[in-house]
């Protein structure tokens, strides 16, 4: 079974107002409640493709349950570990006038030494089915960055292999373990290299340092310009689908389902990278995070396309 594990649960509040103006009072136009948190996202989309997983993490409070129902009703199997505090709500804003889009984050979770162990033990227990493994996000207050580290090397030491998607410090820390996968955006790799990377050039010669240097297969996602995939031995470029976009809140959750997809069905990378961007498409099509219209990523596959990069290069 796939495995997703989120130490730090959410639920995303998706507010749209008409126009974002700070030292105002804005009027929001529509409101959503909807999944949220990298690996549970992933386990809610891979729900609605219909394919089931086991989804761990640390949850806390009435907030915590309403995540627990949101993804059983998707069709994941879910156990997670109590903590305290309540599970944290993110709230995103989608400005309609330009279409930008504004996470604000929480902490309203804490995590004590027992709590965590009781997560960890399950977890253990858990990597004895596993096919893959999903992990990442932010941590709650009380689990240090080494988490990352020690659940990685669980699962090589299982032969479980791992996509994790972390922004640092949590992804240099879980880089260290050497996972087999990792899916950073834009930004988190040009924090991950200490310096903005505005091109694929740049982008893709930072992938491949750390393929290089770490071992693992590097997907990056560079929004509106589609993403590139660093595998080994061959590398895509994967071109956008042009579609109008209600919120990108999930789209990269949806390529972590797909290569995860891949890994549990055995099946060639390239088709988990072609699920997983059409998918993400379809995501960008919904208001809520995580969302999407199956029948949208049915249209979307046929789409989806990985060209060799670098264009002057023919591998395969």
């Amino acid at each position: 079974m796939i495995l997703t594990l989120t130490p730090n649960t959410t639920l995303d509040l998706t507010v749209f107002v008409p126009q974002f103006r700070p030292n105002s009072t804005i009027r929001a136009t529509r409101t959503y409640h909807s999944m949220g948190g990298k690996p549970t996202d992933a386990s809610f989309i891979l729900g609605r493709m219909g394919v089931r997983s086991l989804a761990l993490g640390l949850a806390a409070g009435a907030i915590g349950a309403k995540v627990k129902t949101m993804l059983e009703a998707a069709g994941a199997q879910v156990d997670f570990s109590e903590a305290a505090g309540e599970t944290r709500v993110n709230t995103v804003i989608i400005d309609e006038s330009s279409g930008a889009h504004t996470t604000i984050t929480t902490a309203s979770m804490s995590v004590s030494a027992a709590q965590l162990e009781a997560l960890r033990a399950r977890y253990i227990q858990a990597l004895k089915s596993a096919s893959v493994l999903i992990l990442g996000g932010s941590l709650p207050p009380g689990v240090p960055p080494a988490f990352y580290a020690e659940a990685i090397a669980l699962a090589r030491a299982a032969n479980v292999p791992v996509i994790f998607d972390a922004a640092p410090p949590n992804l240099d820390a879980g880089l260290a373990a050497r996972p087999d996968f990792i899916k950073p955006n834009k930004a988190e790799l040009s924090a991950l290299v200490g310096r903005e990377l505005a091109t694929t050039k740049a982008l893709y010669a930072a992938g491949a340092a750390i393929r290089a240097r770490s071992g693992a297969q590097v997907i990056i996602t560079m929004g509106a310009d589609g993403g590139l995939a660093l595998l080994h031995g061959r590398s895509y470029r994967i071109p956008p689908i042009a579609v109008d976009v209600s919120s990108p809140a999930g789209a990269g959750d949806a390529v972590l389902a797909g290569l995860a997809h891949a890994l549990h069905h055995q099946a060639p990378l390239e088709a988990g990278l072609r699920l997983g961007f059409a998918a993400a498409t379809a995501v960008c099509r919904q208001p809520a995070t995580a969302d999407f219209d199956p029948a949208d990523l049915q249209r979307f596959l046929p789409r989806a396309q990985l060209l060799p990069y670098p264009a002057q290069s023919s591998q395969r």
